[in-house]
């Protein structure tokens, strides 16, 4: 597949949140997601919310930067509660046709996780360029980490198989949201994914990993001619 032009990356992208929106009804509580995709989802749902198509909605953000575009788009917001969201949208940096997702290149995946696993339903988004048949083809696995003690938190990612990187930015550390590291592991495919969720799960110093396997009832993903839907437990 040849690379998407910005242009026509963004253009689908609108039309995959677009999608995922028509799933929100007044009175919902919504999970919003962090990155690009999701970016165009908060845009949406203001827009929706200002002509009055939906009313008493409320947003659980899933990062500082989502929080802030939401509250300039009139969207309430609340704390993730004990009882979860109703519907959590979200986009992907890989994706299979099984739902199983990469996340968490924009930083902020624990949140992101901990809001998906309490939706009632999790719909992921994207462009075609996000689409892949295994996880890792083309990005790394982001894994938030504790400061403390960071290289050996390396060190054990390393002895699983991966090839972490510490995340840099300007040459300076990436700091999560939470104030924490991200080590970007990069793996050969095919990766047994669910092996090594559970791996990275128990390494002392992970806070959590950007594996989202079997959370999503629902992706929308967008090409040049269309938007496909992917749901769970679909053959393809």
């Amino acid at each position: 597949m040849k690379g998407l032009s910005s242009g026509d990356s963004a253009l689908q992208k609108v039309r995959a949140a677009k999608e995922a929106l028509t799933h929100v009804e007044s009175n919902m509580l919504v999970g919003l997601g962090s990155g690009s995709t999701a970016h165009y989802a908060i845009e949406a749902l203001g827009d929706l919310l200002e002509r009055g198509e939906l009313t008493d909605i409320a947003g659980v953000p899933t990062s500082e930067a989502s929080g802030a575009l939401a509250r300039k788009r009139g969207i309430p917001l609340i704390d993730l509660p004990a009882g979860g969201v109703d519907v959590a949208i979200d986009g992907i940096d890989e994706i299979t046709p099984e739902l199983d997702a990469i996340k968490g290149l924009g930083g902020a995946l624990t949140r992101e996780k901990m809001v998906a696993a309490s939706a009632s339903m999790l719909i992921l988004i994207g462009d075609a360029s996000k689409a892949v048949d295994r996880l890792g083809m083309k990005a790394p696995i982001p894994v938030e980490i504790l400061p403390f003690g960071w290289r050996r938190t390396q060190t054990d990612l390393e002895a699983l198989g991966c090839r972490p990187r510490l995340r840099q930015v300007a040459e300076q550390t990436f700091l999560t949201d939470n104030g924490n590291y991200i080590l970007d592991c990069f793996v050969s495919p095919p990766i047994d994914a669910v092996q090594l969720a559970c791996a990275l799960a128990l390494q002392p110093g992970v806070v959590e990993h950007g594996l989202f396997l079997g959370m999503a009832q629902l992706a929308y993903i967008a090409t040049a001619e269309t938007v496909r839907t992917y749901r769970k437990g679909e053959r393809r």
